[in-house]
């Protein structure tokens, strides 16, 4: 069992903060680059866009081993380990003049970063108590947000200066000052570490309220993924002059969920409590998706803010609200199969609802993702009625 303390101390957030924003930082840093890449490799744009996508593809399957795995080992090694090949792949990336080397090295960091991710989880959850996890997860939440928003600006601030490799020479070095760091991470408390059971994955989702919160989850993330794989075709298609920089402003709405996941918990306070928060989140979730139909660019842009917003709103929550559900054990599968469903999600949003937009249009295709949320909304009713606290 672990000693609950009464949530991770400063000095010991400041080193899980910072790496993961460059984890995220990580993961979306080539998508800026694609038209670079694309022209440096003579490959083409279906073909670069590859390095995106085909990192979140071991993102839906890999926590669920790292979540077995941390349940017999510290998250502390893990995280130590993974941080370090993520900075070795890095440079690999940057010195590379092969494609399928690019391709096999972003698979390579589709493996290592959700490794990254359940740990970084895992360490929060086990050095907080129950008072404390939902605000310590918000401010997880919100750093992940910066990692992803600062991960696209720098790398191509970077490569507009100097080229496209020395995005990723400098984020390499920030994740060897990360890896460093986190050798001031204090002991970790007591706890008693168990074999691997496989029946322990199936036990996670038979206990009463768990399944529906993931459901919960992989709706959300299906929806916000289509959304933002999709708006830079919604724009060309409303204006001639939506160029990059434009349509890279238009995802400043993201921001808005450093504000929202900072003010999960105080949200949660005044709504009634965390599921209430969860569930009216959706409907909004919903309603600004319904609003995205706008045929000016300035209301979208403005709507951007709102539907990002929301989003950010139930993550956070749900992500605090999972671990309080857990207790004190199996936080490691726990939080595994929550980065399993997000990311599961995510891999199907990035590609399946762009049918529905190619052969129906945008707005046919925004109902469509209004229905997952519905969808997400009555998996939210499942939840069993939670004491609050």
């Amino acid at each position: 069992m672990i000693k609950q303390t009464t949530g991770p101390k400063t000095g010991s957030m400041l080193p899980i903060l910072f790496n993961t924003v460059l984890t995220l930082s990580a993961l979306y840093a080539p998508q800026p680059l694609l038209p670079t890449l694309s022209r440096g490799f003579a490959v083409s744009n279906e073909a670069a866009a590859a390095l995106t996508t085909i990192t979140f593809i071991p993102l839906a399957i890999a926590p669920l081993l790292y979540g077995f795995l941390l349940e017999t080992i510290s998250a502390e090694r893990l995280l130590k380990l993974a941080v370090a090949l993520l900075t070795l792949s890095e440079l690999f990336f940057a010195a590379s003049s092969s494609f399928p080397l690019l391709l096999v090295l972003r698979l390579l960091q589709g493996l290592l970063i959700p490794a990254i991710l359940t740990a970084l989880m895992t360490y929060i959850s086990q050095h907080s108590s129950k008072e404390t996890v939902q605000r310590s997860m918000s401010i997880y939440i919100a750093a992940t947000i910066v990692g992803g928003f600062v991960g696209r600006a720098i790398s191509g601030a970077i490569a507009n200066q100097f080229g496209w490799q020395y995005s990723f020479i400098f984020l390499a070095a920030s994740l060897l000052l990360g890896f460093a760091w986190l050798f001031r991470l204090p002991d970790a408390p007591q706890m008693t570490l168990s074999r691997p059971n496989p029946k322990a994955l199936l036990q996670t989702l038979q206990r009463p309220s768990f399944l529906p919160l993931y459901l919960v989850v992989f709706c959300m993330f299906l929806v916000f993924a289509a959304v933002m794989n999709y708006l830079p075709f919604r724009l060309t298609e409303l204006s001639e002059q939506a160029d990059e920089l434009r349509i890279g402003l238009m995802y400043s709405g993201y921001m808005m969920g450093v504000i929202t996941s900072l003010a999960a918990p105080s949200i949660s306070r005044r709504l009634g409590g965390t599921v209430r928060t969860m569930r009216l989140g959706l409907l909004a979730f919903a309603f600004f998706l319904l609003s995205l139909a706008a045929g000016q660019i300035w209301l979208l842009f403005i709507n951007m803010f709102l539907f990002c917003g929301a989003m950010f709103v139930i993550h956070s929550t749900a992500s605090g609200l999972i671990n309080r559900m857990a207790g004190s054990g199996s936080r490691g599968l726990t939080n595994g199969l929550y980065v399993a469903f997000y990311y599961s999600g995510g891999a199907i949003g990035s590609f399946a609802p762009g049918l529905v937009y190619r052969l129906y249009g945008w707005n046919n295709f925004l109902l469509f993702l209004v229905l997952i949320c519905l969808l997400g909304f009555f998996f939210s009713h499942r939840i069993a009625h939670l004491q609050e606290t």
